[in-house]
């Protein structure tokens, strides 16, 4: 019923769309596929993952949009303007290889007057969320804060926050603020007594400071609902309630467990509640447990994870999550740098607990600082995150046991910033203090992205690290991903998922290029009726050099899609450039069946020989898998 519901819905997209383009209203989108408007009118959660408007299990990837919204430089918004934010979006899609954004909201602008919303800030917001979702990205608001409020800081301080208005601070009457000796800005959450106060405050709701919050939050939510067409909204996943979450204090012989169980998410039902009346009942809310929950420092980490919502979390929540790695990132806990597997542990910790609380999961913010004492590692970090985003399991033994990798994990990298190194923020309102270098916040530089002095956006990190395979849709359930990017650190290429030699020919094949490769289970539809499974296309994976070896056939530079082909390539949809490689469900359509696939840049013009040798490894060691489990 469900998948009916979203054909007859992406049927009626798909009218709109063609009326809105007869009607003389120019479309930045390349010619849509058969079932891309299918795929595009629903985005929900379904045992335990993300699927599309065909049943089709989601990844989400992409980066958050941005830090630029906690800084007053833009009034609270990410861009200076839609044309900015268009510029984004293209980019984010073509260069960062993206699908998705976590798109930035500010409680201070959206509600500057108590029980007032600012509708022309609401107006601009929507203009530039429209932007990525004409470019074909799906895109979850969050309603940003950190440290409470950056009206609880003065001129002279040292740190900044932002979030909650001037009204929610004024009313609270806080002392002044200080985090006495500090070498992180995030220290002030657990030891300046005026940011404990005030987050203690909201979660209780002092003053009615947190029925505002939601009634403003409502009210968003309910403006963007009704100023999006029904094809833009559509592609609007869900909502963010609240960034990184934290009780600011306990109250005697309170745990952080029982936080979360007594305050936390009694106001995500809440939160729930107002989505639903807004018109997002059918989209989940991306829901955060204490931000400490997983953490790897000892001494940071507090018991959490929402255990006491139980089963209760899917489908309409989502388990919504952050990674740092605070040893790196101290400079002292780590003293080396990433290696493969690395992070194995703290994503099989998210994948289980988004398991049990029968859910799909999102890592929305990770990432390493790009410049500083501790930039050195951000190369392999990175790498390290986004293999254990991929996989549960390490490089070194993914071959051997690949049907236990896990789900394949969305996440969103923190930031993408096209203004980064071009800000003009007056911190905390201070003309003496104007920044400009970095991210313009607390000293932090993590932006993917930045602004050429043409205007031109370019990458500030590898692009064999950022713009990756990944499958954004399969026919079916994944049952293992693995990607190889030969990302690099410095002249150093990190090779961290070697093939064994017991499959010599796909080695040859792969030489020392790029390679990913996918196993799943179809969901038995056969083609041609059947949406085929997608994968994104890197742009280091141009199509004549784009082989891939598969159970449905081997093929080096794959044809544009017809539903007879296939292994095909074709734009993704939003016209920006990227592409995306498509794979039939074969001619068999058994349910359940096992596929696999091999993708790799690796051979300029492999013979016949080499292609027939490689898939007969790779159909022995499918088989092999496929005995396993």
């Amino acid at each position: 019923m469900m998948k009916m519901r979203a054909r007859l819905t992406g049927l009626l997209v798909l009218l709109m769309t063609a009326s809105l383009t007869a009607g003389g209203t120019p479309s930045a989108a390349a010619d849509p596929l058969w079932f891309d408007a299918q795929a595009a009118a629903a985005f929900t959660v379904q045992q335990g993952r993300f699927t599309d408007g065909l049943g089709r299990e989601v990844v989400l990837r992409g980066y958050n949009v941005s830090g630029e919204t906690k800084l007053e430089e833009n009034g609270g918004l990410p861009f200076a303007s839609a044309a900015d934010a268009a510029k984004s979006a293209a980019a984010l899609r073509a260069l960062g290889g993206g699908n998705s954004a976590r798109f930035l909201l500010s409680w201070a602008h959206a509600e500057p007057v108590r029980g007032q919303v600012n509708h022309a800030y609401l107006a601009a917001a929507t203009e530039q969320l429209r932007a990525f979702l004409k470019a074909g990205i799906r895109v979850y608001p969050d309603f940003h804060q950190d440290l409470y409020s950056r009206h609880l800081f003065n001129q002279g301080s040292w740190y900044t926050g932002d979030g909650a208005p001037k009204w929610a601070v004024d009313a609270g009457n806080y002392p002044q603020e200080s985090c006495g000796i500090c070498l992180f800005w995030g220290q002030n959450i657990t030891q300046n007594e005026a940011v404990k106060r005030a987050t203690y405050d909201f979660w209780h709701n002092r003053g009615g400071v947190q029925d505002a919050f939601l009634a403003t939050a409502q009210a968003t939510m309910a403006y963007f609902a009704q100023h999006l067409t029904p094809a833009e909204f559509a592609a609007v996943a869900g909502m963010d309630p609240y960034n990184e979450p934290h009780a600011g204090s306990y109250d005697s012989g309170q745990t952080s467990r029982a936080w979360e169980r007594d305050v936390l998410w009694p106001f995500y039902v809440k939160f729930r509640a107002r989505m639903d009346a807004a018109g997002w009942q059918n989209k989940p809310a991306f829901v955060e447990p204490n931000l400490f929950w997983n953490a790897n420092i000892s001494f940071q980490k507090q018991e959490g994870g929402l255990l006491d919502a139980g089963s209760a979390l899917g489908p309409r929540y989502v388990f919504n999550t952050h990674f740092y790695d605070q040893k790196a990132i101290s400079g002292i806990f780590m003293p080396g740098k990433a290696a493969d597997g690395q992070y194995a542990g703290d994503f099989a910790t998210v994948r289980d607990r988004a398991a049990g609380a029968g859910t799909a999961a999102v890592v929305s913010e990770f990432g390493h600082p790009l410049t500083g004492t501790v930039s050195d590692k951000a190369p392999t970090v990175g790498k390290a995150m986004y293999q254990a985003l991929d996989s549960r399991l390490p490089g070194a033994t993914w071959w051997s046991r690949p049907e236990q990798s896990g789900p394949v994990l969305s996440g969103t990298q923190w930031q993408w910033d096209i203004y980064h190194g071009r800000h003009h923020e007056l911190m905390n309102g201070n003309p003496d203090k104007v920044l400009t270098a970095g991210d313009a916040w607390n000293d932090e530089d993590l932006s993917a992205v930045r602004l050429d002095d043409s205007g031109t956006a370019v990458l500030r990190q590898d692009a064999r690290l950022l713009d990756r395979l990944y499958p954004s849709a399969t026919a079916g359930r994944t049952v293992a991903f693995s990607y190889e990017d030969r990302s690099r650190d410095g002249s150093a290429t990190l090779s961290w998922n070697p093939v064994p030699a017991s499959l010599p020919r796909v080695s040859e094949l792969v030489g020392s290029g790029q390679y990913g490769v996918l196993l799943w289970r179809s969901d038995g539809t056969a083609a041609p009726t059947a949406a085929p499974t997608e994968l994104h296309l890197p742009a280091s994976f141009a199509t004549a050099r784009t082989t891939v070896v598969s159970d449905l056939g081997a093929v080096t530079g794959p044809p544009s899609y017809t539903t007879s082909t296939p292994i095909a390539v074709a734009p993704e949809p939003g016209g920006t450039g990227s592409r995306r490689l498509l794979l039939g469900s074969g001619s068999s359509g058994s349910s359940g069946g096992l596929h696999y696939a091999l993708v790799t840049n690796g051979a300029t013009a492999p013979s016949a020989a080499l292609l027939s040798g490689a898939r007969a490894e790779l159909a022995t060691w499918a088989a092999g898998v496929a005995a396993r489990g």
